[in-house]
């Protein structure tokens, strides 16, 4: 049993990630209560106690956290739109906050947005944690994780695309790329990882990258980015977007991005003859 005095909540958007991360806190001896946001979480959540709310009803989600003694929250799962100004539900803790939350809303990239939300969500008396700190058995190890490794042409792949992952992740644009024989093909955007490796098909079926050579998706954190919120991830739906790419692999960042279902994820790239690896980046942003 946890010896926290209070009670976690987990802020599920859509996903499985959110759902592993609540089977891990209940191992754990934890009772988490799901906060669904609405139109964003996607799973049967019946079997644990929950509720709902939009986006940017902050002043249900203070009710929520006090009235069922929350003490720690988890931001778990995809979110596919920032809410809108006009949809913000503010409470009396976050009036004289308001100009700078539209602000950000406005212009603000994903993880100042979310450098921003986790400040609103603390601001109600709730510390946010990662997802990693429940569920570690998720994140990546160093190394080769399936049977295939990256060759040599594949490793000069993932040094490409890891540098340009790290300069676009300091734009807080996004946290994937793909380089297919030393060359840069595709760069993460809002429409995300699996519809960047939709992008590197339809251009490979186009015949704009090379068909002799396969190339690789890397996906690491972003320089700059707190590591409670938003960790790369990557699944079975991954590797098979990445085989339908004609991709060799994948590397991701060891000890900083979630693997889910690694077992089936596994299963599919070593019958698709695809690597999955986890890359260790410095403090500096060199893979070490």
């Amino acid at each position: 049993m946890s010896q926290n005095a209070g009670r976690l909540a987990i802020i599920a958007g859509s996903g499985f990630l959110p759902y592993y991360v609540a089977e891990a806190a209940t191992d754990a001896g934890e009772t988490p209560f799901i906060i669904r946001l609405q139109d964003q979480a996607d799973l049967d959540w019946s079997k644990f106690e929950n509720a709902s709310v939009s986006v940017g009803d902050v002043s249900t989600l203070g009710r929520l956290l006090s009235g069922h003694g929350i003490d720690r929250v988890v931001l778990s799962g995809g979110v596919s739109r920032r809410p809108e100004w006009r949809e913000i539900r503010p409470n009396f803790k976050m009036i004289a906050k308001m100009p700078s939350i539209i602000r950000t809303l406005l212009s603000g990239g994903d993880d100042t947005v979310l450098q921003m939300v986790i400040g609103l969500i603390e601001a109600q008396g709730a510390r946010v944690i990662g997802a990693h700190e429940i569920a570690p058995g998720l994140l990546a190890t160093t190394g080769s994780l399936g049977k295939i490794g990256p060759t040599d042409e594949d490793r000069r792949d993932i040094a490409k695309a890891a540098q340009a992952a790290l300069a676009l992740g300091a734009l807080d644009v996004g946290q994937g790329s793909v380089s297919v024989g030393g060359r840069l093909v595709a760069l993460e955007g809002v429409e995300g990882t699996d519809g960047m490796l939709s992008r590197v098909a339809s251009l490979r079926a186009e015949g704009r990258i090379s068909s002799r050579r396969k190339g690789v998706l890397v996906k690491l954190c972003k320089p700059q980015q707190d590591i409670r919120a938003d960790l790369p991830t990557i699944g079975p739906s991954t590797v098979e977007n990445a085989a339908k790419a004609g991709l060799a692999g994948i590397a991701i960042e060891a000890g900083r991005a979630f693997i889910l279902d690694g077992e089936s994820m596994l299963r599919i790239a070593d019958d698709a003859g695809l690597f999955v690896c986890g890359i260790d980046v410095g403090l500096a942003g060199e893979m070490m």
